[in-house]
């Protein structure tokens, strides 16, 4: 892909070439972005906007942070009632809020990993480079407690910066 006519119809493109899910993979590398510092990295932590306990925004995972940005698209999808049908089913009470907190932990687990193999679609296609960041050292694998840094290339994130508004 020519850097000189990076455009977001471009970006679509390539993602329709590498993603069974393009739509949901531009979501997700619209959030990067988002999230991203000047230099096109994203994580692996990101600060909400949420008040925590020490009166600044609450500390999350880049990975959970953009699982609970997309869960909302699911909220009224017909498997989210399915799967607190089975959730319900599982626990076995009648308390509704057990089964709300359930169906909600369950939910950004599949999240997670829906976004996981977002960004390995945009891997794939060139758009976001990946690496881990531990504790104690980085690395380009993940485990022993490191997490997830999304890198958005260049051209991509002055494409996706250069308009007022994503699509």
């Amino acid at each position: 892909m020519s850097s000189s006519t990076l455009d977001l119809g471009s970006i679509l493109a390539t993602l329709t070439a590498a993603s069974r899910r393009p739509r949901y993979a531009f979501l997700v590398l619209g959030l990067i972005a988002e999230a991203a510092r000047a230099d096109g990295r994203a994580g692996p932590w990101i600060r909400t906007r949420t008040q925590g306990p020490e009166g600044e925004g609450e500390r999350v995972a880049l990975r959970d942070w953009l699982a609970r940005q997309l869960a909302p698209l699911a909220a009224n999808d017909r498997r989210r009632a399915t799967l607190r049908a089975k959730v319900a089913a599982r626990i076995a009470t009648e308390d509704a809020a057990v089964i709300d907190a359930a169906v909600a932990e369950e939910a950004l687990a599949i999240g997670r990993a829906n976004v996981s193999r977002a960004v390995s679609d945009l891997v794939r296609a060139g758009l976001v480079r990946r690496h881990y960041a531990g504790r104690i050292t980085d690395h380009v694998n993940r485990g022993g407690r490191r997490m997830a840094v999304y890198a958005v290339e260049p051209p991509v994130l002055n494409a996706i910066r250069s308009r007022p508004t994503l699509v």
